[in-house]
């Protein structure tokens, strides 16, 4: 055990390092270690590696790496954020009955309404800024409460500490999906999260260029169960994705610190903006959750979301937006402008969305890293142009 204290700016770079994978060259970087099975010296003991799938040094390197940075005992790299999720879901049983976010991300509400059930898992959507209705929610069968906090694309904020002594006293696992506030920001499992959860696709690569999800958790059982189904299922990061995560993970902390401070100021434009209905961030002293997100976190993060009056308008300003790239996902050096309704949240009925509000006018936006006045002029232009359709 290290006896320094290093921030997490400085883990972010020197975490892992100590792994010493490679000691011939005293190369800077972890190896890519492009092999699917590893000789065996001896007939009767094996090495710490034997088949990729089960195991790879590189892939470890990023496990022990988000361990580190979560405080958690074990970290495992999937092939992509809900490979992550579903695997971690796969811990339950049949006749089981787990509590979600309403406002969860459109792949997990997928997942939960269309697949799991067919594995006779129960569940219950609830509005988790209510502690009232989670409570009332929770059933003799309830087995895990599952949190995301900013939530998405709304950025609704859960009581983290009030939901885990809420499950404990049930005896039920929680899990929490971290992806907007990354390790920098937001440490669940010091809250007392169970598993804590990433689409790594997004601040934590930073770049656009790989699909990865990761878990952590808290303890030494849960972690080697969930070891167990990611080996059975083979859901795993490959080695080379693996090493660019880790390079990518080096710079979240300036990238991210660049990007919120970015979002705070236009989510302040976008609010005095008279064609704005609504802007959802919870660095808005206003936010609904906004005293609850700084008690449990350290910063505000890069996303935001806001409601033009209708579908009409939404177009129009996605039309004439310039420096955002329109498309799926988030969390990148550049800036990454996407319309739920048809994204993220495309596999949740209309109604369903609307119940959450999720409005045919609503855009999100995942703050990059260009200059800021750049993109508020880019935002005033294109909001001018959709002010002559509304």
């Amino acid at each position: 055990m290290s006896v320094y204290k290093d921030k997490l700016e400085t883990k972010l770079i020197h975490a892992s390092s100590n792994l010493k994978i490679e000691q011939k060259t005293g190369a800077v970087n972890v190896p890519i270690y492009l092999s699917s099975t590893f000789h065996q010296a001896s007939f009767d003991h094996f090495g710490p590696f034997d088949y990729s799938r089960s195991g790879n040094p590189t892939r470890e390197a990023l496990e022990q790496k988000i361990a580190e940075l979560e405080g958690g005992v074990r970290g495992l790299a999937f092939a992509s954020g809900m490979a992550a999720i579903s695997s971690a879901f796969m811990l339950l049983s049949a006749g089981d009955h787990v509590l979600i976010s309403e406002d969860v991300y459109g792949g997990t509400y997928r997942f939960i309404t269309e697949v799991l059930n067919r594995f006779m898992i129960d569940h219950t959507f609830v509005n988790m800024t209510d502690l009232n209705e989670i409570s009332s929610a929770i059933q003799p069968n309830t087995k895990v409460i599952y949190m995301e906090t900013p939530s998405n694309p709304c950025l609704n904020i859960t009581d983290i500490e009030a939901v885990v002594k809420m499950a404990k006293e049930h005896n039920c696992l929680t899990f929490l999906d971290n992806t907007f506030m990354t390790p920098l920001y937001q440490h669940p499992l010091e809250l007392g999260v169970d598993v804590v959860l990433h689409s790594a696709t997004k601040f934590l690569s930073g770049h656009s260029d790989i699909i990865a999800g990761l878990a952590v958790t808290k303890n030494e059982e849960l972690g080697k169960k969930l070891a167990f189904i990611q080996n059975s299922f083979g859901a795993i990061l490959g080695a080379q994705d693996s090493y660019l995560l880790i390079q990518g993970m080096k710079t979240v902390g300036t990238r991210l610190k660049q990007s919120a401070e970015s979002a705070q100021l236009i989510a302040t434009y976008l609010h005095n903006h008279p064609l704005i209905e609504e802007v959802y961030y919870p660095g808005l002293s206003f936010h609904p959750g906004h005293d609850i997100h700084v008690k449990q976190s350290k910063g505000f993060g890069a996303v935001l979301s806001f409601r033009l009056p209708n579908k009409e308008t939404a177009k129009a300003f996605v039309e004439h937006i310039r420096l955002p790239v329109f498309a799926v996902s988030l969390g990148a050096v550049e800036s990454i402008l996407s319309y739920p309704a048809t994204m993220s949240h495309a596999a949740m009925p209309k109604e369903e969305r609307e119940k959450r509000g999720i409005s045919d006018g609503l855009l999100r936006l995942s703050v990059g890293l260009e200059h800021v006045d750049d993109l508020i002029a880019d935002i005033e232009q294109a909001l001018q142009a959709a002010s002559r359709v509304s």
